[in-house]
């Protein structure tokens, strides 16, 4: 009787363990759906290393090239003074030198060798302007379609599983980075199987966070999104001062300061803050304003429209038809015991300065 249980109990322990194998073997065969996996030179694959690209834009101030960056820190001479450029918040420092005076000839000099990244994170050490300037040429032009996608962000890290051609697990990696990610996706080939394991997240130009649940999902968003905001591809270091202004931020400014004076102003070519020396203005939050001069007050209106970089704020004095104008809000300072708001409309130029704590 012992040896028939035992042989039965054999018999259900073999019978287990080949139920288990088969349901073993039939979990590692399952294939990812076609649509799941991300395969070279896909549109999605192209769509997340365009995304993943190095943007070369952020500095132009110092290399005037879009398709590269200089690795920091670098050293330059910006009208003759010497300046350490060890984090972007430095290159707000050779704005201001560039911005001191509207004119005079600004210039900067690279102190060489530098290594400059590339598109695609390969660095290479320049060691002179000539040099610089042969890779300058191969970028797009400002403003020029160009490959990198700038208005979308991965939030990282993003995990994927990596199987073989008989559908086994071969490994499963996490991506960390814009590099790891575009070298990823360079060298996919076909006999591997990659599968992004979703949920990931994505980060839109206006800071708005997407969840995203699988490839489709992944390129309709990229797509959407590739040109919605300014990729800021040009020269012009003065264009974006105001990315993160509103009328609420710059109305906080202008009425939480008092006695302010015209620290620039210029019209057609003629600098004019030299006729403004003593006079004093002073902004209410009905949206009037005052201005005092040698005993002489006079009155006028003010408002402030739009946003970011399009905020509209319209002076309307008639005794001051030089400060009189649709302006638009080009940049708002602020230091310790000052505060300057700068106002633009093409070339015509008035900022408003206060010694506010």
């Amino acid at each position: 009787m012992k040896t028939a249980l035992k042989s039965i109990s054999l018999i259900s322990f073999l019978l287990l363990i080949t139920l288990t194998a088969c349901r073993t073997e039939e979990i590692e065969l399952i294939q990812a759906p076609d649509e799941e996996v991300l395969s070279p030179n896909s549109t999605v694959a192209t769509l997340m290393q365009r995304t993943a690209t190095n943007d070369g834009s952020d500095d132009n101030i110092i290399d005037l090239s879009n398709c590269f960056d200089v690795q920091l820190p670098v050293t330059v001479i910006v009208n003759d003074i010497e300046i350490v450029v060890s984090s972007e918040d430095d290159l707000d420092s050779i704005e201001d030198i560039f911005d001191e005076f509207d004119d005079d000839i600004d210039t900067l000099v690279i102190q060489f060798p530098i290594t400059i990244i590339l598109e695609d994170f390969t660095e290479v050490v320049i060691n002179n302007q000539n040099e610089l300037n042969s890779y300058s040429i191969t970028c797009s032009g400002e403003n020029e379609s160009d490959y990198d996608i700038e208005c979308i962000d991965f939030q990282y890290p993003i995990s994927a599983s990596i199987f073989d051609t008989g559908n086994e697990l071969i490994d499963t990696i996490t991506i960390s980075n814009d590099m790891e990610l575009y070298n990823f996706i360079e060298n996919l080939d076909a006999s591997t199987i990659v599968v992004i394991d979703f949920p990931i997240t994505v980060i839109l130009s206006d800071g708005t966070n997407v969840v995203i649940n699988s490839l489709a999902d992944l390129a309709e968003t990229i797509e959407n999104a590739e040109d919605d905001c300014d990729e800021d591809d040009d020269n012009d270091y003065n264009d974006d001062d105001c990315d993160n202004c509103t009328p609420n931020y710059f109305e906080n400014i202008l009425l939480g300061c008092s006695d302010w004076i015209v620290d620039k102003l210029e019209r057609n070519d003629q600098d004019l803050e030299d006729n403004y020396i003593g006079y004093v203005f002073n902004f209410f939050a009905d949206g009037t304003f005052m201005v005092e001069w040698n005993s002489i007050t006079e009155y006028g209106t003010w408002s402030a429209t739009g946003s970011g970089n399009n905020i509209i704020v319209d002076i309307n004095i008639p005794s001051l038809p030089d400060c009189t104008n649709n302006w638009i809000l080009h940049e708002i300072e602020e230091y310790t015991g000052e505060k300057k708001i700068d106002l633009r409309l093409g070339d015509d130029r008035l900022r408003y300065e206060s010694n506010c704590n």
